[in-house]
């Protein structure tokens, strides 16, 4: 029987303890540590998480941050292809009255993401980043329209994570090109709004470039996999269907046990067992 390969990465933090109770926060205690403990189970993608708060401090922000980080990398065998930016959900250039830094910050994860060989920026446009009114609407994408040449230059893509129902991210979506921009699709998120992920990925399957993986309960949180709201097979065939080639994050329910190297692999197993039953059933 042939093995399907596919890339499944992990949420960073999801393999340390909890920071103040959150759910997804960057592990400052634990970061080093991640790299040889998704090495010692055989898991080679990570998805780095930038926080507002001591953003400056993170070490992807820093010269000898960066140097460690690619040590890291090529000790272990692991790769960063994306980050995603919950700073600009946190505090979103779009709605703050003190725009012109935030702007300035974001062009600076940008170049020090690049300068990793990071691809893919994740914008969170959830919670206190959801767009609310037109001005913010048109204010984003005016600003990230003109940056396009230093996307290009910089190597790197920009990826929305949005609460838009399918037909309106489908409009949002194609005011970009698809060589810079495209979409990170949040499975979980998506169950806990109702979407119907046929609706979804026929409008715009083709933009997804990135997927997060996670369960949730109609209008409510995270929960382990397989007790929310997502019909996993559907989505997963969806996904085969467009020919998806990117990357499939964790970004799962914590252990209750604070085993949450054990749970990540449970999750992980289920995620690859069922792609590869999908992928079979298509010959």
């Amino acid at each position: 029987m042939k093995k399907y390969n596919y890339p499944i990465g992990f949420m960073q933090g999801r393999l340390s303890n909890k920071i103040d109770n959150l759910i997804q926060a960057f592990p400052w205690d634990d970061w080093e540590n991640e790299f040889l403990l998704a090495h010692e189970n055989s898991i080679q993608i990570m998805e780095w998480t930038l926080d507002a708060k001591r953003l400056y401090e993170n070490p992807i922000m820093k010269k000898e941050g960066r140097k460690k980080i690619k040590h890291l990398c090529n000790k272990f065998n692991l790769s960063i292809p994306s980050l995603t930016g919950d700073c600009f959900m946190q505090k979103p250039f779009w709605k703050s009255t003190n725009s012109e830094k935030l702007q300035k910050d974001f062009i600076e994860v940008c170049k020090s993401a690049s300068s990793l060989g990071i691809k893919d920026i994740v914008i969170p446009l959830v919670d206190n980043g959801r767009l609310e009114n037109s001005y913010q609407y048109k204010f984003l994408i005016d600003f990230l329209l003109s940056q396009n040449d230093f996307f290009i230059d910089q190597q790197i893509r920009i990826l929305f994570e949005s609460e838009f129902d399918p037909s309106k991210l489908k409009t949002f979506i194609s005011k970009f090109p698809k060589d810079t921009f495209g979409i990170n699709y949040d499975i979980g998120n998506s169950a806990s709004l109702d979407y119907n992920s046929d609706e979804e990925f026929l409008n715009y399957g083709d933009r997804i470039l990135n997927i997060h993986v996670k369960d949730r309960l109609k209008g409510g949180n995270t929960i382990a996999l397989g007790h929310g709201n997502v019909d996993f097979k559907k989505v997963f065939k969806n996904i085969l269907n467009t020919f998806y080639k990117g990357n499939f994050i964790l970004q799962t329910a914590r252990a209750e046990d604070n085993n949450h190297v054990r749970v990540i692999l449970k999750y992980k197993k289920h995620i690859e067992s069922l792609l590869e039953e999908l992928s079979l059933s298509k010959k």
